[in-house]
């Protein structure tokens, strides 16, 4: 529409200058004088201006300020948009800013329990691996304790009765054995408390 309007008063403009031209060149035959005022040239060149600013702002200047107006706005907008988009840009990044620090922050976290878990675990499972050879070194020792116990007794019977066969032969009778082991065990005894003092 701008540009049908435009053709328009482009058209009508050369049309109104056409007469103007040829009276021009009628009236001057020779040498042209800048300075000498033509009254009638005047006149029709104040008519065609006047009507030519009177079709150019019904027909041109509304359109083409409306245009610039339109323009104007729309780079208005699209100045305003691109502040909004950006402030909204700045608050998302420091969104996705504090977002990834608290991120770090936890993920540090997490690695500091983690290690503090492992050294917990690692504590408790050399306490539980160092409880585990104490007792079985106390199990060994009370093992040893009764087999040396065990083989004591067993000695000992062993020498009752050696002594028992070397006496009876001796003697050479026969004597009761369960009074003659007690008589043996009490002598071993005794000679067990002195050796122990």
């Amino acid at each position: 529409m701008l540009a049908s309007t435009a053709r328009r008063a482009a058209l009508l403009a050369a049309a109104s200058l056409l007469p103007a031209s040829t009276a021009f060149a009628s009236e001057t035959e020779g040498p042209v004088n800048l300075l000498d005022p033509k009254v009638g040239l005047m006149f029709w060149t104040l008519i065609i201006f006047v009507l030519l600013f009177t079709v150019l702002s019904k027909y041109a200047f509304k359109p083409l300020f409306a245009a610039v107006e339109a323009r104007e706005k729309a780079l208005e907008e699209a100045i305003s948009g691109a502040k909004r988009d950006r402030a909204e840009a700045e608050q998302a990044l420091s969104t996705q800013r504090a977002q990834l620090e608290a991120a770090r922050s936890e993920a540090q976290q997490i690695i500091a329990d983690s290690r503090a878990t492992a050294e917990k675990m690692r504590a408790d499972l050399l306490a539980q691996a160092k409880q585990q050879q104490e007792e079985m070194i106390e199990q060994a020792r009370r093992a040893i304790a009764g087999e040396r116990a065990n083989a004591i007794a067993d000695l000992r019977r062993e020498a009752v009765d050696l002594a028992i066969a070397g006496a009876s032969r001796v003697i050479e009778q026969n004597l009761d054995s369960t009074g003659n082991r007690q008589i043996v065990e009490r002598f071993l005894a005794s000679l067990d408390a002195k050796g122990a003092r």
